[in-house]
């Protein structure tokens, strides 16, 4: 993406990144699924209340 943090105009910024955006080549499929690297929770016990 353009490096924008010179430019203090908010709406000029903005142009210069949406065609950035639009210029980059799009990506890839994705190698594996979205979450797979975050950190997984384990279930709560099911049934009575958990003391």
């Amino acid at each position: 993406m353009a490096d924008t943090s010179s430019i203090t105009d908010k709406v000029e910024r903005k142009k210069i990144k949406r065609a950035a955006r639009k210029a980059a080549p799009p990506k890839g499929p994705r190698t594996g699924a979205r979450g797979e690297n975050k950190a997984k929770v384990k279930k709560a016990a099911r049934g009575k209340t958990k003391r």
